[in-house]
């Protein structure tokens, strides 16, 4: 399924770069040859006979820029700028950087041109009135093919980024599959799988009990609870590689692959600590007040993700079979209606907000602290531990640890196409203009559902990228204020789900999976689930 997303990615990017280049060629949207009249004001008196370059400020009416560019700006336009004299083009030269108080066709311009904020012009018919004023007609450097450029660079920004993301997981998974096979040899990965048995032997029922694959998983799952990514991201690719010595088929995915990372996708995390540090930078009163709605938005993703995964384990069904795929339907049909039903009950009876007051005592400082406290002790207590056992039951600790790290450094390498693929494929959807099509499409649906189209760009944005979510979701808080309604809802979201396709690419490419089967369904089926339930509380509790 993940050939045919990817395909659709690439697809949607690159069609809808080159309608848009067309629409905005044929409307001339960035005034291509276009003048306009424009007034000049010298710092300095300026000396034609002297080759060279002044300070100046240009003044253009609002009448005149909103003619060229079809825009509706409410005010005249003032932009610093250099000006100088080509003596073989005898042409006046314009140079200048946009800033954030230029207008937005002309930031747009700069970007088209490359990562500088630099923009060209040639100023004609120029009339001196004297000598540290002139009037004249500016026309700005010629745009075509903007998305397409922006396909491209984003295209190239994207494969380095996920070569950066590859090569920064060399370090932390030395660390930690070093620290996991001291724990594995020490036994202790082995006391911690028994002790949560009941409960991995429903969701893996395939996975024996005392096989290295449970305790990675374990540890996996734990560490994203307690919201330590950087830990949870080896224990899994750990754990990944295990499943894939079970694995009678090798390039497809297992039934217990596809759960463990739908439990994964879903992002059940007992404190959001990055959408807090978020919230708490952008001046909330209370960041903590999303820790309940992350937690009821991240149980709905959770439940509908491996409800949804056991059913789909069983497609397609043999001939004959049908009436035992519905029996076994029931126990999993009937957990996954019960903890629906209790948590709406908990809602609607107001327990819930019980729940949530419980942290009502702790202050915004207070908080900050206890959770600054928290990930600063959690990592070097799980190392002290994890090696301090196997201290104690007498393992070699530093040829363990080492052997452990370089089985690290080989996963970390061998992602890196699968996380360029991914990651460029993403890359040229959003700068292709696909997710604007998308959201205008889907704003209808969700304005049924009670959906601000304000937070729809992180709802969609959050399952493709991590760091692109986390820029919406900040820039939605700088608008409309983190206590908002807005924004608390999309650090809810944040809280709740998980980067879907990231997860699947970095975890499946570490053990060369193609054939992924039903976990980008039951993926995306929990970052639905927990969009909608995060909706759904949040408007409970604060609509």
């Amino acid at each position: 399924m993940l050939n045919y997303v990817w395909l659709a990615l690439l697809i949607l990017g690159i069609g809808a770069a080159v309608v848009t280049d067309v629409v905005d060629q044929s409307n001339n949207k960035f005034g291509n040859g276009k003048e306009i009249r424009t007034e000049v004001i010298f710092t300095q008196e300026y000396e034609k006979s002297k080759s060279k370059t002044y300070e100046v400020k240009l003044l253009i009416s609002k009448e005149d820029f909103n003619r060229i560019y079809n825009q509706n700006a409410d005010a005249d336009i003032e932009q610093t700028a250099k000006l100088s004299y080509d003596n073989r083009k005898e042409k006046y030269i314009i140079f200048f950087e946009v800033d954030n108080n230029s207008p937005k066709i002309w930031q747009e311009i700069a970007s088209i041109s490359g990562k500088e904020k630099d923009v060209s012009a040639f100023l004609g018919q120029i009339n001196f009135i004297d000598s540290k004023t002139a009037q004249g007609t500016l026309v700005l450097e010629e745009v075509s093919f903007a998305k397409m450029k922006e396909v491209t660079n984003s295209a190239l920004d994207y494969a380095g980024t996920a070569v950066n993301i590859a090569l920064g997981l060399i370090g932390i998974m030395a660390l930690w599959l070093g620290v996991m096979k001291v724990a594995e040899e020490a036994g202790l990965i082995r006391i911690i799988a028994k002790a949560v048995r009941p409960i991995t032997r429903r969701l893996f029922p395939d996975v024996p009990h005392d096989h290295p694959a449970m305790g990675s998983m374990i540890m996996n799952i734990s560490a994203n609870m307690l919201g330590l990514g950087n830990a949870a991201t080896p224990f899994g690719l750990k754990a990944m590689e295990e499943l894939e010595k079970l694995n009678p088929n090798k390039g497809t995915a297992t039934n217990a692959m596809c759960t463990f990372l739908t439990v994964n996708t879903a992002g059940l995390t007992l404190i959001p600590a990055t959408a807090i540090a978020i919230r708490a930078s952008a001046g909330s009163s209370d960041p903590a007040i999303i820790i309940g709605t992350s937690i009821f938005g991240a149980i709905c993703a959770t439940t509908v993700g491996i409800t949804a995964s056991k059913i789909l384990e069983k497609f397609p069904i043999k001939k004959g079979e049908f009436g035992n795929w519905i029996s076994s339907l029931k126990k999993p049909l009937l957990i996954f209606s019960s903890v629906i039903l209790a948590i709406v009950l908990m809602a609607v009876t107001g327990l819930l907000s019980g729940f949530l007051s419980i942290f009502s005592f702790l202050s915004p400082d207070l908080f900050k602290s206890i959770v600054q406290i928290v990930s600063i002790l959690a990592i070097p207590m799980l190392i002290f531990v994890f090696i301090g056992y196997g201290a104690l039951k007498k393992v070699k600790i530093y040829e363990v640890f080492v052997e452990g790290a370089k089985e690290g450094f080989n996963v970390a390498v061998r992602i890196i196409p699968y996380l360029v693929a991914m990651l460029v494929a993403i890359g040229i959807f959003r700068a292709g203009g696909a997710m604007e099509w998308l959201i205008a499409a889907l704003t209808p649906l969700t304005n049924v559902i009670g959906m601000p189209a304000e937070a729809l760009p992180m709802a969609l944005m959050r399952p493709l990228s991590g760091s692109g979510s986390l820029g919406i979701m900040a820039e939605i808080m700088a608008v409309y204020g983190p206590d908002s309604f807005i924004g608390i809802l999309t650090s809810t979201f944040f809280g709740s789900t998980e980067t879907t396709f990231y997860v699947l690419a970095v975890y499946f490419g570490s053990v060369n999976i193609r054939n992924t089967r039903h976990a980008l369904a039951a993926g995306l089926l929990a970052d639905i689930s927990g969009i909608l339930g995060a909706v759904f509380i949040v408007r409970l509790l604060f609509g």
